[in-house]
């Protein structure tokens, strides 16, 4: 089984949520959706613009903890190095 660390912006440069789960798809077509009251909804943050893939929750877990952790500064260079435009990937995964 596969455990992805994600992070969501509501626009280029705009609030991030950093979150984690072991199926991507149907997660991030919660967060779009506003399935659940949650910080996502409040702040209509919709857009998947990084996520990374963990054979293990603990690793999942443990990268999440420490992203959280991250400057918001070093948060932006990871999803730029792999996702200059901030480019919404969630086409990208449900294909």
């Amino acid at each position: 089984m596969s455990y992805w660390v994600y992070i969501l912006a509501s626009k280029p440069g705009g609030t991030l949520y950093i979150g984690v789960t072991n199926n991507l798809i149907r997660r991030i077509y919660e967060h779009r959706e506003g399935l659940a009251e949650s910080f996502t909804k409040r702040h209509g943050i919709k857009s998947l613009v990084y996520f990374e893939e963990h054979a293990s929750i603990t690793a999942a877990l443990q990268r999440e903890k420490n992203m959280k952790h991250w400057s918001r500064e070093w948060k932006i260079d990871l999803i730029v190095a792999s996702n200059p435009d901030w480019r919404d990937l969630y086409d990208d995964i449900v294909r």
